[in-house]
C-alpha cells in the first residue's frame, strides 16, 4: 500500500544552504533504499514536505522528521491512501523559493500552511513546482 504524507515545519535554526543540502542529501539517500518519493519546499523560515510510499516506511520517516532537531513546530497536513505517486521521478525533489517569490515577501498572507487546510497545502505546493516564478529546482 502506498500512502501520501504532508506536513509543515519551521526551521528551528538559520535556514542556510547547508542544512537545506544536508537534509536533501539525506533524504535522497535514505528514501530511495526505502522506496519513498516527494518533495521538500523550502521557504523563509519554513518546510513543506510530501513524502510518498510504502506506509510503514513513510510513517517511520515521519516520526523520525518530528524529533529532527532541525526541525520545530512540526505538524502533519495530510495523510492518504493512493493508487498513484505523485511524485515518483525523484527520491526527493527541492523546491526552494526565490526571495523574490511573492509568498516569500508575504503578497499572499492568505496562505498559511499552519493554518491552510492538506488540500490547500498541496495545491499551494504543486502551484509551485509548476510555476514560472523564479524558484530554484534541485531534482536527483
Amino acid at each position: 500500500m502506498i500512502v501520501r504524507l504532508l506536513y509543515v515545519s519551521r526551521s528551528s535554526g538559520p535556514q542556510t544552504t547547508t542544512v537545506t543540502r544536508s537534509i536533501l542529501e539525506q533524504a535522497q539517500t535514505h528514501n530511495a533504499a526505502q522506496g519513498i518519493t516527494g518533495v521538500l519546499c523550502q521557504g523563509q523560515g519554513f518546510f513543506l514536505q510530501v513524502l510518498e510510499g510504502p506506509r510503514s516506511a513513510v510513517n517511520a520517516l515521519y516520526r523520525h522528521i518530528a524529533v529532527d532537531m532541525r526541525h520545530k513546530d512540526v505538524e502533519l497536513l495530510m495523510f492518504e491512501d493512493t493508487q498513484e505517486r505523485q511524485f515518483s521521478r525523484w527520491s526527493m525533489a527541492l523546491i526552494k523559493l526565490s526571495d523574490q517569490d511573492p509568498m516569500v515577501k508575504l503578497q499572499h498572507p492568505e496562505f498559511d500552511p499552519y493554518s491552510a487546510s492538506g488540500a490547500q497545502a498541496m495545491q499551494q505546493l504543486l502551484h509551485w513546482l509548476d510555476s514560472s516564478q523564479p524558484i530554484e529546482r534541485v531534482l536527483d
